[in-house]
């Protein structure tokens, strides 16, 4: 749990404020999983600090939620070009994807369970990065990564919105799709 806290500060993901009158805190808990290696032995053990998203209310601490994904379609003619012309395919993941977005709103949440700063414990945690159970995260996630990729040079597809292409002088291309914090990268090369 210290090193997800140590990592939320480090990210600048809230700052302890005084809650406005007439604003609601939303809750918080901690989720824990074992990460296991290939023979079922314990590599780690993870907590994830998640916010109660259902106690959002829309109009208030949220608005738009709606985040697209690649289309099934264009997964699939991108894949019978990559067949077809011999392409090479990368997946990657973006760890920790969703704690990148930036909130629109202003949310406040309370402090963690076992985290509450001493002398502060009439503060709460006003957001300033989306966090997971978030309605708005997905959201936060994909309007990030849709700025940040746009400003290498990358086009986004009219018909899909998840997927972008960069041509390059020599006749080199790549195309990019985007599923949640999943991408599938195609190239007529690894470079």
């Amino acid at each position: 749990m210290q090193e997800e806290i140590e990592a939320l500060h480090k990210n600048k993901t809230w700052e302890l404020v005084p809650l406005p009158h007439g604003r609601k805190a939303i809750g918080n808990r901690w989720v824990y999983k074992i990460k296991r290696d290939g023979n079922n032995q314990v590599e780690r053990y993870r907590a994830r600090l998640v916010v109660k998203g259902y106690a959002q209310k829309e109009g208030i601490d949220f608005n738009e939620i709606f985040s697209p994904v690649v289309r099934l379609t264009t997964f699939r003619v991108v894949l019978a070009m990559s067949a077809v012309f011999d392409l090479h395919l990368e997946q990657l993941d973006v760890k920790t994807a969703f704690l990148h977005g930036e909130l629109e709103e202003e949310i406040y949440m309370l402090q963690p369970e076992g985290f509450v700063k001493e002398g502060k414990e009439n503060l709460v945690c006003r957001l300033t990065k989306s966090l997971y159970g978030l309605k708005q995260t997905p959201r936060c996630w994909y309007k990030r990564f849709d700025s940040f990729i746009i400003s290498l040079g990358y086009n986004r597809l009219n018909s899909d919105h998840c997927t972008y292409y960069k041509r390059f002088g020599d006749g080199d291309f790549i195309i990019l799709l985007l599923y949640v914090d999943d991408m599938l990268v195609v190239g007529p090369n690894k470079d």
